[in-house]
């Protein structure tokens, strides 16, 4: 099983530990960004989604214009946009970046959020809603005929698109969500279905629930995981690097200067994934071998915020055991997003292709033996 890297090219530099500074477009942010990426053997790079952010498929477009190999995965909101429309923006962009594209589809589960955007849908409606909008999606990339479709959100008469995407599989589509609703929608329509960094235990759970959603359409998505990995030549100083990370952290909170969001203090998150992440980190600090919940603690686990800690080898090494559970996708950005993206590149990344490669070779071996 193939393994993927996914890194991630922000709109500016900022994180958890870096305050936002500058345009709100910095294009020499993101050109260096997406240099260091291709330059470090990333696969793709996410290109990220808020009710009050950049478009997303429009960045990328500059993206694939300024990059040869970089491929990209665009974060994209169903509800908003028409989905035959959507279908035909992505497929153009498909084409005009010689297939390097795909699409995570990101439901929304604050509501407070969906509001900036006029959507007062319930959560179950949304998936709801994000089911047959992916329906249409895939009927606009496939059907060599025109099509209707007669749903509850959408309903089209003689739709169809006469840009195609340019594999016979379509475009990519990852999937994030963790409530019951979302499982259900990811079983139907995710390639690749995106976790955040949680234990072996969660992850494993999750994996079972997805692949049973999946088996009465008769799919197997493959699966991602996020993490933000802090390297350092000894583990001691991993570690060491981490509390320093979280002073910061702590320190940017608690200072009038602009950061990224993050959930409230004391406030319980409105959705089903930042709350498996902090009843992780209710667990402790410390977790399985190398994961740390520290950041998750801290922001109410506001999207990917958890990490693996210690040398390469032992990242690369915990990295593999996500592996063997059936994760062949790694999402993984740093809190110093320019300078841990070329670490990553230059010292992570080779090293988990190399034991995934051992892995692959020794498993003829195994199954003949067996």
């Amino acid at each position: 099983m193939p393994v993927e890297f996914i890194g991630y090219v922000g709109n500016f530099n900022a994180s958890e530990t870096i305050a936002r500074s500058g345009p709100v477009i910095n294009r020499n942010h993101i050109a260096a960004a997406a240099a260091i990426h291709e330059n470090g053997g990333f696969d793709r790079v996410l290109l990220a989604f808020h009710s009050t952010s950049p478009e997303s498929i429009l960045v990328a477009q500059h993206v694939t214009s300024i990059t040869r190999d970089l491929k990209l995965m665009i974060a994209h909101r169903p509800g908003f946009t028409a989905p035959t429309l959507a279908a035909r923006q992505l497929a153009t962009l498909d084409h005009l970046s010689d297939g390097r594209i795909a699409v995570h589809i990101i439901t929304g589960g604050n509501d407070q959020e969906l509001a900036q955007d006029g959507d007062h849908l319930t959560k179950d409606e949304r998936y709801a809603r994000t089911s047959e909008y992916l329906d249409i999606v895939r009927h606009e990339w496939t059907s060599e005929k025109p099509f209707d479709y007669d749903g509850k959100f959408y309903r089209v008469t003689g739709a169809f698109s006469e840009v195609k995407p340019q594999g016979p599989d379509g475009i990519p589509i990852y999937f994030g969500g963790s409530s019951d609703a979302a499982i259900t929608v990811a079983g139907k329509h995710a390639d690749i279905y995106a976790l955040w960094g949680e234990t072996y235990a969660q992850v494993a759970e999750t994996i079972g629930r997805i692949r049973a959603a999946a088996a009465p359409h008769g799919r197997l998505p493959r699966f991602s995981l996020s993490l933000r990995p802090i390297l350092a030549d000894t583990e001691e100083a991993a570690w060491a690097k981490a509390d320093r990370i979280l002073e910061r952290a702590k320190a940017l909170r608690a200072s009038a200067e602009r950061l990224i969001r993050g959930n409230a203090p004391g406030q319980q998150p409105a959705n089903e994934g930042s709350r498996r992440l902090l009843a992780a980190a209710a667990k402790g600090t410390r977790l399985d071998k190398r994961l740390w919940t520290g950041i998750a603690a801290l922001t109410g686990a506001a999207g990917n915020s958890t990490s693996l800690v210690g040398t390469p080898d032992q990242v690369a090494e915990a990295m593999l055991d996500y592996y063997d559970l059936g994760v062949s996708t790694f999402l993984i950005r740093g809190f110093d997003p320019l300078e841990d993206a070329f670490h990553y590149g230059r010292d992570l990344i080779p090293r988990v292709r190399a034991l995934v490669a051992e892995r692959e070779a020794a498993a003829p071996h195994v199954q003949a033996a067996e």
